[in-house]
């Protein structure tokens, strides 16, 4: 035989398994070396290895797509391995039983819409320390029994609504370590099982109120260690399951604002907090710095309602001039101060304000402001940005409003130098939406009055010359032939035989046809007296005869 000791024989057939069966080698190995020790007779331990390995070899083969595996990525079970390759993109190959996919520590930009979805029975999918900008929506809408995705230390700036649509069996969702400034309402609205929501270490400072929206099975909601100064009420509202709360290491701003939390956190909200996550510092405003809002009291919490000022008030431009102008706003906290335009109201309609245009900013733009200073730009103007304006502050004390009032001028020059109107007629007023004509200057309605007066009296002149020539062609003496009408047209009213001329046509058919310009009867009585015996008499004149032709 070619090996006599069984423990030799085993550890040939364990070095075998090694190099043919890397997983199941060391297993094998491990078996081999503890049967003798576990009490087992030695001639038992020395078939256990070909036992074994007749077992092994009798397993039924897998199929042949179940063995691929991308380049350079380690594959086993249904796990699949590509951490760490400095791979761009998700790599192709990757077996679609799939459950678990490791892609982390790579330099993955993208995620392009249609990569994962061959991989539909993915639990888990790793994708962590990556470069992911954004999540397109519906990235992940074959994912449908995913259960956990990490996408923790990569470069999101922003979630939009639908990225996470399709993962209705999501419980934990890690977006930590991000660029995340805000989230927008209804961002989690596809995530109805979540549990865990771990959104710590990045630059969030805005919560809209429906942001959570959709998370009632949400236990952990971490929001620790973001820029966050306030967050309302209504924001935690939809998470009816929360069981750990965390807020610690944010800018918390307490005022007004902030007195829900406050009296949430001593009564209901404590069970949500452990000791560590209770200490919810305040950095502003600076008598409240450094103390815990536990122990400030709900007197302490105010705010100032916001005053706006603007000057001037009125201010008349002229066309193709640039403008500024300032609003200043006071309060605490700092007003957000925005300008709107706001739009005159046809008859029957509400009252609607829109942004200005040709380069008025709107909210988010020029017009607001956290330094409480707004301005108002307006570049080329035209009569379109005359009309009212409106500069608003906000702030959790209330808001403030104080109108403005643009007039444009328009020169003699510049009308004449304007562009002719495309159709005849008069000219419309401007629509309430664009401008309004009673917020121009006194001798721009002038102008504009006296230019409409001309347009019209130039298009009753036309239709007067219009209506003499029309006259002049019906007097005069048609060409040959004019006056002439076929009998079988009953247009012209009745005919006498007199007016009936026998003609040839083009064909040489026979026709009759009417002359209107022979006279019915004689012009002169006197020259109808008929030559006889009997002169002296005049004869009547012959009796004309109609015919309805």
């Amino acid at each position: 035989m070619l090996f006599t000791d069984s423990q030799v024989l085993g550890q040939g057939l364990a070095k075998l398994f090694q190099e043919v069966l890397p997983i199941w080698g060391p297993i094998v190995a491990k078996l081999v070396r503890r049967l003798p020790l576990c009490g087992w007779p030695r001639e038992m331990a020395s078939g256990a290895p070909a036992l074994l390995l007749l077992s092994l070899l009798c397993l039924p083969s897998l199929p042949p797509g179940a063995t691929s595996c991308p380049a350079a990525c380690r594959c086993y079970s249904t796990t699949v391995e590509c951490g760490a390759l400095g791979l761009h993109v998700v790599p192709p190959g990757i077996p679609p039983g799939t459950q678990t996919l490791f892609l982390q520590d790579n330099s993955i930009a993208c995620l392009e819409l249609g990569i994962l979805a061959p991989l539909a029975a993915l639990h888990s999918l790793y994708l962590h320390n990556n470069s992911l900008r954004t999540l397109e929506p519906g990235t992940f809408h074959a994912q449908s029994r995913l259960l956990e995705l990490a996408l923790t230390g990569n470069q999101l700036r922003g979630l939009r609504l639908g990225a996470f649509a399709g993962l209705a069996q999501l419980r934990i969702l890690y977006l930590a370590g991000n660029q995340l400034m805000q989230l927008l309402d209804f961002t989690f609205l596809h995530l109805p099982r979540l549990q865990e929501l771990h959104l710590q270490e990045n630059n969030i400072k805005l919560l809209e109120d429906q942001a959570l929206a959709g998370l009632s099975s949400l236990a952990l909601l971490d929001l620790s260690r973001n820029q966050l100064g306030t967050i309302s009420h209504e924001t935690l509202k939809p998470l009816a399951s929360l069981q750990v709360l965390r807020l610690t290491e944010n800018p918390w701003r307490c005022d007004c604002a902030l007195h829900w939390l406050g009296a949430w956190l001593k009564e209901a909200g404590q069970r949500l907090l452990s000791s560590r996550d209770r200490k919810i510092v305040c950095a502003e405003p600076p008598r409240l710095a450094l103390q815990s809002l536990l122990d400030v009291s709900g007197s302490s919490l105010i705010c100032i309602p916001p005053s706006v000022h603007v000057e001037p008030l009125e201010v008349t431009a002229n066309l193709g001039e640039n403008l500024r102008v300032a609003c200043q706003a006071s309060g605490y906290p700092q007003p957000l101060v925005t300008w709107r335009k706001v739009a005159q109201p046809r008859e029957g309609q509400p009252r609607a304000q829109v942004p200005p245009e040709g380069g008025a900013p709107g909210p988010g733009g020029h017009g607001a402001s956290d330094t409480g200073s707004g301005m108002l730009f307006l570049t080329n103007i035209t009569l379109a940005h005359a009309g009212k304006y409106e500069c608003e502050a906000s702030n959790a004390g209330g808001a403030a409003r104080v109108p403005f009032q643009l007039l444009v001028n328009v020169s003699q020059q510049q009308l004449q130098r304007a562009p002719p109107p495309a159709a005849v007629g008069p000219a419309p007023l401007p629509e309430a939406s664009s401008m309004a004509f009673r917020a121009l200057g006194l001798a721009t309605q002038t102008v504009i009055a006296a230019a409409i007066a001309l347009l019209a009296l130039t298009v009753l002149l036309l239709a007067t010359l219009i209506c003499r020539r029309r006259r002049r062609r019906k007097k005069a003496p048609g060409p040959p032939g004019e006056g002439a009408l076929f009998v079988n047209d009953y247009s012209d009213g009745p005919c006498t035989s007199a007016q009936l001329e026998e003609l040839r046509g083009e064909r040489g058919h026979e026709m009759f046809v009417i002359d209107r310009s022979k006279p019915l009867f004689a012009e002169d009585p006197a020259q109808a007296v008929a030559p006889g015996p009997a002169q002296g008499f005049p004869l009547q004149p012959p009796a004309a005869y109609e015919i309805h032709c």
